[in-house]
């Protein structure tokens, strides 16, 4: 398997704040990586750095052979590689369903709008929410929401999907639709990096778990290890806490 990102020795400062010390990760296409850590462990800014919605200030980040820095000039090429599904769903409550989805291919791909439709449908099928396509966000429940939010990452075609807590603004009856849809997604090769303290997702997805604190990666195992045998004390304390 080749890599697909690259991250080494990052590290970012938010003013005096240091939220990346000295990350290094590598991760493989197709592979699934679950992140956990408490709140403030600098797992939601790492994410955000490989696709740039947050700038890191030292060390190299690669996205498909292509460094991530301040004079990237395709950086909208990468992040249409890179799609990402956020805790909020950020969708634009004054467009359809349909709109949402197809908005970024016409504008950003420049595909026609017919095209782009029919694509916006196949992915809303893909996580069941095809007949929910003329409506508004506020018409939906979370968990549609939450789909609508993952067909949109879908219809620019990413290489590459980011998870920022995706169902930690859920009902608790929602969160499965949600996870469903992503499971899917993971078992269709899709490479996956999920911030999420769902760790039975975690236990079905993931190939990898990494355990962050502080900003630092502490342990970073394959995920039957990292349940049956943690080696971090850190670690330890948190699995005892969540599971």
């Amino acid at each position: 398997m080749s890599k697909i990102i690259e991250l080494k020795n990052v590290n970012k400062w938010f003013d005096k704040f240091q939220a990346l010390k000295d990350v290094n990760l590598e991760v493989n296409q197709q592979e699934k990586i679950v992140i956990c850590g408490p709140s403030g462990s600098g797992k939601s800014t790492l994410i955000r750095c490989i696709n740039r919605l947050e700038e890191h200030q030292k060390g190299e980040i690669i996205v498909d052979g292509k460094e991530i820095s301040a004079n990237t000039k395709d950086i909208e090429k990468i992040r249409a590689e890179v799609g990402m599904v956020f805790q909020q769903f950020n969708l634009f409550p004054h467009l359809s369903i349909l709109d949402n989805c197809t908005l970024a291919p016409i504008w950003v791909k420049k595909m026609p709008k017919k095209q782009a439709e029919e694509l916006a449908m196949q992915n809303l099928e893909r996580v069941q929410i095809a007949d929910q396509a003329k409506k508004f966000p506020g018409q939906l429940s979370g968990g549609q929401q939450q789909r609508s939010a993952l067909a949109r990452a879908l219809c620019m075609e990413p290489k590459i999907m980011l998870f920022d807590e995706p169902t930690s603004a859920l009902d608790p009856e929602m969160i499965k639709e949600v996870l469903d849809s992503m499971v899917d997604l993971a078992k269709a090769g899709m490479t996956m990096i999920v911030v999420t303290h769902e760790m039975g997702f975690a236990k079905e997805v993931a190939d990898n778990m990494i355990f962050m604190d502080e900003g630092k990666i502490v342990e970073k195992a394959k995920t039957k290890d990292f349940f049956d045998n943690p080696k971090s004390d850190r670690t330890k304390l948190f699995l005892s806490q969540i599971l």
